[in-house]
């Protein structure tokens, strides 16, 4: 059995293969770790394969799913700023690539399961106050749009019997490890990372933004668990929202300077940036999780922990 995680030089791509070479809620014989730079394999474990590889190479993609591959973990994406900034490459990336995958599958007649990460920017412009899996997307962003249409295309896919979908939507992730992306929600790991290596950071929004967020660790653990559920369990829409809590910018801070104290607090400042701050406003803040935990899916206690989750797994580690 071959299991492929594509964003494999990623931070979560290394993250979910770290996790998977001790899992044991399945066996495998390979973990091939494909990104367009050679990833590295986080473990020494003969079972690690790494291949540098542009998923919207069709050929180079269709020698390496085969009738091995049993699970597909696609976390491969441009980030929301980059995917707004380079709207060809976005949607070459983030929904062209996706295609791909499935047509090859389908043409292949692949028994696989495919656990897709998309992200709560799917949503956006007029919503209710509560947000469930069911709630109609409208995003406000190339990013969202691109995963939108992926979550359409998996979930027909599946219907079809073309291929065994999982959705999986990401909260913006914190707090990430290593330096900043291109994503427009980068600065919630920014505003607590950087600090805590004793280095300025600058918080591009309002004090009193509220952002849905979910910690590295526990959004591992939720991702490797949507492979896990058995089919049929997701019904005819084949997507869920996975848990997070709503933190503003304000309580991170005060979480941050709880944990670390004020002199760290002290090397955070503000200069906002008015298309990160609209972008970023349009994305939802209150979601029903209820499905998710009735699903098996984890949650955050809170994010004073999120914090010293990451000083002891992650600071000074990269």
């Amino acid at each position: 059995m071959k299991v492929i995680v594509t964003g494999g030089a990623g931070f979560l791509g290394q993250k979910l293969a770290s996790a998977l070479l001790e899992t044991k809620q399945f066996s495998f014989d390979k973990l091939v770790l494909i990104d367009v730079t050679q990833p590295v394999s986080p473990k020494n474990d003969p079972r690690v394969v790494c291949l540098a590889l542009d998923l919207t190479n069709f050929e180079a993609l269709d020698r390496v799913l085969d009738k091995e591959c049993e699970i597909i973990f696609h976390l491969a994406a441009i980030v929301s700023g980059h995917a707004e900034s380079d709207f060809d490459l976005g949607v070459r990336v983030n929904f062209d690539a996706t295609r791909q995958i499935l047509e090859i599958i389908r043409r292949k007649m692949l028994t696989t399961r495919l656990v897709f990460t998309s992200t709560v920017g799917v949503f956006g412009g007029y919503l209710p106050e509560v947000v469930t899996d069911y709630t109609y997307v409208t995003p406000q962003n190339s990013y969202g749009m691109a995963k939108a249409m992926c979550e359409l295309l998996i979930n027909d896919y599946s219907r079809r019997g073309y291929v065994d979908g999982r959705i999986v939507r990401l909260p913006a992730v914190s707090v990430r490890a290593g330096t900043a992306n291109k994503a427009v929600t980068s600065f919630v790991s920014g505003i607590i990372r950087e600090p805590l290596n004793g280095e300025e950071a600058i918080c591009p929004v309002s004090s009193n933004l509220a952002i849905w967020l979910t910690s590295p660790y526990v959004v591992i653990k939720n991702i490797i668990h949507a492979a896990t559920l058995p089919i049929g369990s997701l019904g005819p829409w084949r997507v869920v929202n996975l848990p997070g809590i709503t933190v503003t910018v304000d309580e991170m801070i005060s979480a941050l300077r709880k944990v670390a104290g004020d002199e760290v607090v002290s090397l955070i400042r503000f200069e906002e940036d008015e298309a990160i701050k609209e972008m970023v406003n349009s994305f939802p803040i209150k979601f029903d999780n209820r499905r998710a935990l009735n699903l098996g899916f984890s949650v955050d206690a809170n994010f004073e922990d999120v914090i010293r989750a990451y000083i002891h797994y992650d600071l000074k580690k990269v």
